[in-house]
Parts: C-alpha cells; sequence; structure tokens
C-alpha cells in the first residue's frame, strides 16, 4: 500500500468484537490475571495495555519497523532509548538537535557517566573523526531544528554500521509519511507524537520504533523499567491524528513552499532555512531521502527588533513552544525551544535572536502572506 492508505489501514481498522471502527481507549490500571497461568497478555497498565499496543503496532508498521514503543513525551521516548546505553559509553550527536535532546545528554546523562561529542553532520568526515574505542551510538536530526540542515542518512548511517554503533534519528518533522530512516539503515527512530503524527495540539506523547526485535526488547526493558508511559486517552487521540496525516502534511508542505520564496523576497528577511527551497545546500539529498519537505521553516529579520516585533504583531499564529498543529505556530528558539543551550554555543550553530521558526497550519496561504506581511512592516 502507499503510504496514505497505509495510515488508515494497518490492522487496527476496526475492533473485532463488535465491528466499531476505531480502536477503544481500555481505561484500566491492572488486568485480572485468572488462575494465575501465565496466559493473559497483560497483568499491569505500564507493562502494557491494549490501546497502547494498537499504537505501538500501527508506528511499527509506518516506519517499517519491527517493534514500536509508545511514551508519554517525545522527550521521554528520546531519553528511554537513551537509556539502553551504560556509564562509560561514547555518543556522538548532531550539534544542532532539539534543545531538549541536548539537554538531557548534556546534563542528566552526562551525570551518570554518558559522554557525548557533538559533530556538524552534515559532514560525514566529522562523525568518522569522532569515533572512539567506547563509542556505542550516532544520534541524528533530519530536517535539524532549528535551521532545517539535512544530514545524508544513507551515508552517516553507513558510517553507523560499519562501526557497529546504535544509530538513533529523530524523525519527528518528516513522520514515517515522508521519510523512513529504518529503510535508509537506521537503528531506531524517535518522534515526539506531540507534534505532526498527533496534530492538533491536544495531546503530549513519544514514539519509538526499533529496527530488530533483539533491540525493541532493550528499549522495552526501559519503557516497562522508568514507565513513563502514555494514558489510553492520549493514545486515541494519536490514532486518531495518525489518520489525516497525509491530507494535513500534504496541505501543509504546499503552504509552506508558497510561503518560504516570499519570506526569502521580503526585504526585511535576511535569510530563510527549508529544504523545498532552490538555494538549500542540501535540497538534492533531501530530495532523495525523503518524499517532501515538511511544514516547518525558519527565516531571520535583519535585526533583534524587527523578530520581537513579528512575534508581537502576528495575528494567524500563535506565539508558541511545540509545531506540527493543525494551526500555525511561530516559535523563538533562543527563548523557547533552544533556551537551555548556552548562548555562546547558540550563536555558534547560528541560533540568533533574529531567528523565528514557523511550523505551517492549515490556514490560507495568502492569508498568511499577508498576515506576515503585516507583522514585518
Amino acid at each position: 500500500m502507499n503510504r496514505g492508505t497505509l495510515l488508515i489501514h494497518n490492522g487496527h481498522e476496526t475492533e473485532p468484537l463488535s465491528g466499531a471502527l476505531g480502536v477503544p481507549i481500555i481505561q484500566t490500571s491492572t488486568f485480572d490475571q485468572g488462575d494465575l497461568s501465565g496466559q493473559r497478555e497483560y497483568d499491569y497498565a505500564r507493562s502494557g495495555n491494549p490501546t497502547r499496543k494498537a499504537l505501538e503496532e500501527i508506528i511499527a508498521s509506518l516506519e517499517k519497523g519491527a517493534q514500536g514503543y509508545a511514551f508519554g513525551s517525545g522527550i521521554a521516548a528520546i531519553a528511554s532509548v537513551l537509556g539502553i546505553f551504560s556509564a562509560g559509553d561514547h555518543l556522538i550527536a548532531a550539534e544542532d538537535i532539539y534543545g531538549g535532546s541536548w539537554r538531557i545528554l548534556n546534563t542528566f546523562y552526562k551525570r551518570w557517566g554518558l559522554e557525548m561529542t557533538p559533530v556538524d553532520a552534515t559532514d560525514p568526515d566529522q562523525i568518522r573523526r569522532a569515533i572512539k574505542p567506547n563509542t556505542k551510538g550516532l544520534f541524528l536530526e533530519t530536517p535539524s531544528n532549528p535551521l532545517l540542515k539535512i544530514t545524508n542518512l544513507p551515508v552517516c548511517l553507513g558510517i553507523a554500521q560499519e562501526a557497529g554503533l546504535i544509530s538513533i534519528v529523530d524523525n519527528t518533522f518528516m513522520t514515517p509519511y515522508l521519510q523512513r530512516p529504518l529503510e535508509l539503515g537506521a537503528d531506531i527512530v524517535v518522534h515526539s507524537a506531540t507534534k505532526f503524527l498527533g496534530g492538533h495540539s491536544d495531546v503530549i506523547s513519544g514514539l519509538a520504533v526499533t529496527k530488530t526485535e533483539a533491540l525493541g526488547k532493550r528499549v522495552y526493558a526501559v519503557q516497562n523499567g522508568f514507565g513513563a508511559v502514555p494514558g489510553p486517552w492520549d493514545i486515541w487521540l494519536v490514532i486518531r491524528g495518525l489518520k489525516t496525516l497525509k491530507v494535513r502534511m500534504d496541505a501543509q508542505e504546499a503552504s509552506a513552499r508558497h510561503i518560504a520564496p516570499w519570506l526569502k523576497a521580503h526585504e526585511g528577511v535576511s535569510a530563510v532555512f527549508y529544504p523545498g527551497l532552490p538555494g538549500h545546500p542540501d535540497r538534492e539529498i533531501n530530495e532523495v531521502q525523503a518524499a517532501g519537505a515538511g511544514a516547518v521553516l525558519s527565516f531571520k529579520t535583519r535585526t533583534r527588533e524587527q523578530a520581537l516585533g513579528f512575534l508581537a504583531k502576528v495575528k494567524l499564529a500563535a506565539t508558541a513552544v511545540s509545531l506540527g498543529g493543525v494551526e500555525t505556530i511561530a516559535s523563538y528558539p533562543v527563548k523557547m525551544s533552544h533556551a537551555s543551550i548556552p548562548p555562546a554555543e547558540r550563536e555558534r550553530l547560528g541560533i540568533t535572536d533574529t531567528l523565528i521558526r514557523i511550523s505551517v497550519g492549515l490556514e490560507d496561504p495568502e492569508d498568511l502572506i499577508a498576515d506576515f506581511a503585516q507583522a514585518l512592516a
């Protein structure tokens, strides 16, 4: 099946007993185990729940992986996957990953003896040079947040395979509708399902998919041990959101492709970052490994005052954290998603106080352009 069809027809179209067109919400904390013969699948909802199992099977089928796992948030998914590593292990990570990922690596896990070397993942040679005897993993994110840099996944994941590293790719921006890292050589894919997968800014959730069942068992041990799992109602909202992912992503990407060149031509804008633009340095790489450019773009104003003025005056975009909802969201990375990164490091990466990230929603693109025009005036 094509990807859009698989979003709806993935083995969970109906509930077998009643024929209901949807996955039921099993709202329980525990399960009757009968005669304790061990024949029943579920015992305690932290360890497993039928509603959660449905979402985990759906995301595994969408990413073409062996096992899927649901978590209470995107960062819970990332932190739990990182929990498969041990003290003394060394990880290589893209230097411009999501600020929450940077924070969990540089504070929480650093205190526990997990080493991390940040590299510019657009240069595969930097990954090669960073490998040490105790290197165990590679953490990538493409397009990157918030500068929309593109990592050549087949090349970089090939380096990880040659070195025997466990490779992890954050696929939040692209979703399995546009990009499937496991098919390109990744071992684990993570998502903030809060974003495009849920799609309506009404749920917090995270997902992970492993390429093999053996690796899945390691992730499940952390999921069950840490217990950072979502409730069945949140899970149901993500399942519902997935059914409309195709139509939302198609429309939002079309609008982003319309808005990006307009921003680039605006006299108050000094730079636009969007892999769908002809001038993006890695547009061709993205076109090979992904089925689209996504619906997130960033741009820089010429001064800090212009950026703050835009955020104060824009009407059709919420000035907020997060992305991937039906409404357009304008974010200010230096104060929001990447506030935990030291200012000098942000500046080096190009995450300046003139940078604005836009998650394009389902509004008419001409209305968004008109609103952006008055906000930049």
